[in-house]
């Protein structure tokens, strides 16, 4: 079989969308603290590894449309189990584009629990998840499931446009990381200690460039022609920058000047909300999802301390709630020369109501399913390390590692006066020398 230039974009596409996930190691890791930032990126690491195995054994097998289905939920994970029995030489290639939605949506999850989980809990929940929640959602929406236009839900009310993922990438990721931060709990000086901010705001630039850059091949690798995919470059172009003007507005009114930090996150919240409209908007409606995405995601995420949940890095605020306003205003802005038209294009209110529906079902089948998993996990091995770890620093306790030299050890290791304090390899006696003399590595 000869190359098209279809699957060469495919391909091109795929490794777009791999290099994302190393980019939001870097937006992470800039956004928490200095003695959590290499723990925070491995958490966006392991999921490169773990959830690609599952993928590739069952993952694959159970979002790919076939009649051997459990209730329009999940195909049969072994009717494809280690990708055999594909019979189209280019299948493989579109397993390994879906696999990388599998992986940064995984990843994604990592950012509300910043600080304090425990990598172990998180390596065994990252194959699970994938496999219980990633997977079925996707099939449903994109492997002719329950979503689809031969799914019950599809034919009663209507087939769902999520073209890359609102439902299944950022509503799902969003809840789930909403659900474990309310298992784990909120870090040690949740809205008190200013420690929290992030450490290495150009880190979080240039991971939020990698996203960007990522994101055309998010979007736009199962374009279907030349003219969609123009129109879906242009939107998440324009989207992303509308949605970083209208969080840069809202930080300028509310809190007397624009922030690198805002900026970096009004284009991720504008990236979230075109990922399932790209397709169906013009760039007209793309630069008001945007808009409107970057001023509700920037007023969001103020919430979690009112509310008193400590979505460390806003994958709540950010993830979550501009992933609903992509998919719920498709059902407005759809135009009819893409698909079905939305409200404000003469379409009634059919697919305004199929999508906010979906969003619904979407949320709550990820808040149940992820409850199921994650809490098993933190009563039986616990899923947030000890409050002296956390004090220490998430890389030095857990890793053994620490992301930048203070000048009190190197970096980390069986030398580190620190790391035998927490290990506890050392008297009491050293054990508070070692603290004094860690004291400036620890508060970073």
């Amino acid at each position: 079989m000869d190359f098209t230039a279809g699957l060469v974009w495919l391909l091109v596409a795929s490794a777009f969308v791999l290099f994302m996930t190393p980019g939001l190691a870097f937006f992470y890791g800039g956004m928490t603290r200095a003695k959590a930032a290499l723990n925070m990126m491995m958490m966006s690491f392991i999921a490169i590894g773990t959830v690609t195995l599952v993928w590739v054994l069952w993952g694959a097998s159970m979002s790919t449309s076939n009649t051997d289905n459990f209730f329009q939920i999940f195909a049969n994970p072994f009717s494809h189990f280690g990708l055999h029995n594909f019979t189209d030489p280019a299948d493989l290639l579109h397993v390994g584009y879906a696999a990388t939605f599998a992986i940064i949506t995984v990843a994604l999850i990592s950012g509300a629990i910043a600080d304090r989980a425990k990598f172990s809990a998180w390596t065994l929940f990252t194959p699970i998840w994938a496999t219980l929640v990633y997977a079925p959602l996707a099939y449903m929406v994109w492997g002719g499931g329950l979503f689809s236009a031969t799914g019950w839900f599809g034919q009663t009310f209507a087939p769902v446009i999520d073209f890359a993922g609102g439902t299944v990438v950022h509503i799902n990721a969003g809840v789930a990381g909403l659900i474990l931060v309310l298992i784990i709990g909120n870090r040690k000086g949740f809205g008190k200690d200013p420690n929290h901010r992030p450490h290495n705001v150009p880190l979080v630039m240039l991971g939020a460039a990698i996203l960007w850059f990522g994101w055309f091949g998010f979007n736009a690798g199962a374009a279907a022609n030349v003219q969609q995919a123009g129109l879906i470059w242009i939107n998440t172009l324009v989207a992303p920058a509308a949605a970083m003007l209208g969080w840069l507005v809202v930080e300028r009114i509310r809190d007397g000047h624009p922030t690198s930090l805002g900026a970096a996150s009004g284009v991720v919240a504008g990236l979230v909300a075109i990922t399932p409209a790209c397709a169906n908007v013009s760039p007209l409606g793309a630069i008001a999802l945007g808009i409107a995405a970057g001023v509700a995601s920037a007023l969001a995420v103020g919430l979690k301390f009112k509310l008193g949940y400590d979505d460390s890095l806003d994958v709540v605020g950010v993830h979550l709630v501009s992933g609903i306003i992509g998919t719920v205003a498709i059902g407005f802005l759809a135009t009819p020369t893409q698909g079905p038209a939305g409200l404000f294009y003469g379409g009634g209110t059919t697919q305004l109501v199929a999508q906010s529906l979906a969003a619904l079902c979407s949320i709550v089948f990820t808040g149940v399913m992820t409850f199921i998993i994650a809490y098993p996990i933190h009563k039986l091995m616990g899923f947030r390390i000890s409050e002296r770890q956390e004090i220490a620093g998430a890389d030095l306790s857990l890793h053994a590692e620490t992301a930048y030299e203070f000048g009190v050890g190197g970096h980390g290791g069986s030398f580190q006066p620190l790391h035998d304090l927490i290990t506890g390899k050392v008297s009491s006696e050293a054990a508070d020398e070692a603290s004094v003399s860690g004291k400036e590595s620890v508060q970073a």
